[in-house]
């Protein structure tokens, strides 16, 4: 298996730390608002990643945290007046949805910053002990960057200037590259926590540091975890941040490997709340069934940019309709046997870094292939059985397909339109029955002209509502 690894700056072969096992952190979501694409494309690249490692037999353990300590979050709390559990709580339960939503894998664990803070209090007094972290004039924590070596060798940062770009001015530190470990907030009206250093809150670097070394590192060896993943955003400087304060306190490296999935644009524009243009997932499930978004964001390679696109969800709308098609057609066959050679080409493009395109280019071919060989012969039991087998893998690996066919192809139409399209088909049906075979086309354009498509079968008449461009 090849993957590739944002340090090296190259594809590179994946041998875990320990055999068969592979522990993977992915940064989660700051809880103070709903998830948006950008949440969405990382949780379906590494839930992809995920299922890969299965089906190559690993036992993964997959970690993904929740941020609910974080000035925006306390920011909001101010701004509407309520707690800061009853916010985390509502966008902790809204992320969740969306992910059932999208057919993610659930973590391992789940941790969450507040209730961690005892593992951050564990690091910074380490880090102190080491003479790699001081404290301000106003007792506030900082991590003495100029006392590890390797500081910017993870985001290829080694000179000062491309550290300083994305890092605030402050005169109490010691060197401007210095990030916060523990902020002193001692005032009343202050949302702080009580730590052994004074009441305050941790900084946000610090937070997945602590989590991976509590829930998932080794403690010995080379390595703590074998994957870090999120979205490049994160490179710098809160992995770099993190890499650098968890080398210090633990004596060896944070990952053996760094992943990460490339931006989601609107219109060009990283996807950004500041900009205007944020597309959240909720709101897109309201459009799209969450299995379609799935695909779509699936579609691109992972560390491609993804410009998001309406015409293109519906275009990948119309590529999972084919899918779908070739599981009605075998409905209700049950299979014992598989299409090794189909499994095999597939699992070996993913296994080149997840190599999406080629990937689905072998699994157009195979849909062609099984609907080829029903057409000339519709009652071969075996090509039924191997194409329900590929089509199980397919959902098993891609997260698609899993649902029942018939059911797919009614999304999006409300109960209403269900009576109305009943109601004409059986007027259409009557019609045929009278030999009044112009009414009959007539209802028939009718409905194809509000999309809904109309399929003559032995079992009688099956409609799809099918998405026009």
């Amino acid at each position: 298996m090849l993957i590739y690894d944002s340090v090296k700056k190259e594809k590179t072969k994946f041998i875990p730390i320990k055999p068969d096992i592979v522990k993977i952190y992915l940064c989660g979501p700051t809880v103070y608002d709903n998830a948006h694409l950008g949440h969405a494309r990382s949780a379906i690249t590494f839930d992809l990643l995920h299922r890969v490692l299965l089906k190559n037999n690993y036992k993964v353990i997959f970690v993904r945290n929740f941020t609910d300590i974080d000035d925006k979050i306390i920011k909001k709390s101010k701004e509407i007046d309520q707690s800061i559990d009853k916010i985390t709580s509502t966008y902790i339960n809204s992320y969740l949805n969306d992910m059932n939503a999208l057919n993610i894998l659930k973590p391992n664990i789940e941790p969450r910053a507040t209730q961690n803070l005892d593992a951050m209090f564990n690091m910074i007094q380490v880090l102190l002990d080491k003479g790699k972290a001081y404290k301000t004039a106003n007792n506030d924590i900082y991590m003495r960057v100029k006392t590890d070596l390797k500081y910017g060798q993870l985001s290829n940062r080694q000179n000062l200037e491309s550290q300083i770009s994305r890092i605030g001015e402050n005169e109490q530190k010691e060197d401007i590259r210095d990030f916060a470990l523990w902020k002193i907030f001692d005032k009343d009206d202050d949302i702080a926590y009580d730590s052994p250093f004074g009441r305050g809150r941790p900084g946000w670097h610090l937070e997945c540091s602590a989590m991976i070394e509590e829930h998932l590192a080794y403690k010995d060896g080379e390595f703590s975890i074998d994957i870090h993943a999120g979205g490049a955003d994160l490179f710098f400087p809160h992995h770099e941040n993190e890499a650098s304060q968890s080398r210090c306190a633990n004596n060896r490296e944070l990952a053996k490997y760094w992943i990460h999935n490339g931006f989601v644009t609107i219109d060009g524009e990283k996807m950004s709340k500041s900009l205007g243009n944020s597309f959240f997932i909720k709101d897109a499930l309201k459009i799209y069934d969450g299995e379609v978004l799935r695909y779509y964001l699936l579609s691109l390679h992972y560390r491609s940019p993804l410009n998001f696109s309406h015409e293109d969800v519906l275009n990948t709308k119309k590529r999972l309709d084919r899918l779908y098609r070739l599981k009605k057609r075998v409905l209700g066959i049950e299979s014992n046997i598989i299409d090794e050679e189909f499994r095999n080409t597939f699992l070996d493009a993913l296994n080149d870094d997840l190599n999406i395109s080629i990937a689905l280019s072998i699994l157009d071919s195979m849909l062609s292939k099984y609907n080829e060989l029903l057409d000339k012969n519709p009652k071969d039991l075996k090509n039924k059985q191997l194409a329900i087998s590929n089509i199980i893998f397919i959902n098993e690996i891609l997260g698609i397909g899993k649902k029942d066919p018939i059911e797919y192809f009614h999304l999006g139409v409300d109960d209403e339109t269900k009576i109305y399209i009943e109601k004409k088909i059986q007027e259409r049906k009557e019609a045929k029955e009278r030999k009044d075979y112009a009414l009959s086309d007539k209802i028939r354009d009718e409905l194809k002209s509000k999309n809904i498509h109309l399929m003559d079968t032995k079992d009688g008449v099956i409609w799809e509502y099918v998405v026009e461009i």
